[in-house]
């Protein structure tokens, strides 16, 4: 009876944990989706490159955050599967940046420095607050630490977003927007690469341990 009184509370604590992951990552993704708004289209009439790949960068986020919603609660095969989508669209959308940018420096069009500050820090302060909400959750599994990756680079990306408008405003030159863009691509790229890894060990992790258990059902065997 003390076994089975003990597995229950065990099963009472893991759903409301679950229930718990899972709003914070609603509450997660209602700041992304608001961020991709701001930045799209602040980014789009204000010709900046460095904008717009952040509003890329935070619709891969929403995806992410979609993705890790679902892997809440599941093994952590689907939550590994879960991760390595996030982190195989991350490194997409990175290409897809970089393309924008090769595209941008062409075209030579002149970005509105103080309208990248305005928004870079109103997104950092949104940032701030969705790494908050998920570090309060803690690291419960590779789909967690997913979007605390996702998150964090967002904050790199807007300090860099700040950082170039500055230059752009002092210099009267596209190309700090143009610079900042690169280095976004390369966060971007950076952080999928790191999602796959996690996602990999997760799985070998994974996979360890479900040897070990069938070793041990043998042995009472």
């Amino acid at each position: 009876m003390s076994g089975n009184n003990k597995n229950e509370e065990a099963e009472i604590q893991l759903d409301a944990a679950n229930k718990a992951d899972r709003k914070i990552l609603k509450q997660v993704l209602g700041i992304n989706m608001f961020q991709v708004a701001l930045a799209g289209i602040v980014g789009f009439i204000a010709n900046s490159t460095g904008l717009l790949g952040a509003a890329l960068d935070n619709l891969a986020d929403s995806a992410v955050y979609l993705v890790s919603i679902y892997a809440v609660g599941k093994g952590v095969v689907a939550q590994s599967r879960a991760a390595n989508l996030s982190g195989v669209l991350l490194i997409g959308l990175g290409l897809l940046l970089l393309g924008e940018v090769i595209r941008r420096f062409v075209t030579e069009a002149e970005p509105i420095g103080w309208a990248m500050i305005i928004t870079a820090i109103v997104n950092a302060a949104s940032n701030l607050l969705a790494l908050r909400l998920l570090k309060s959750q803690g690291e419960r599994g590779v789909h967690m630490k997913a979007s605390m990756v996702f998150t964090s680079n967002d904050m790199l990306v807007n300090l860099g977003i700040v950082l170039s408008g500055i230059a752009v405003m002092l210099l009267n030159s596209p190309l700090p927007d143009l610079i900042i863009s690169l280095i976004t691509v390369g966060i971007v790229l950076k952080g999928g690469w790191e999602i796959l890894k996690a996602a990999r060990i997760a799985r070998s992790n994974g996979a360890t341990a479900s040897e070990n258990n069938n070793q041990k059902k043998k042995h009472r065997e």
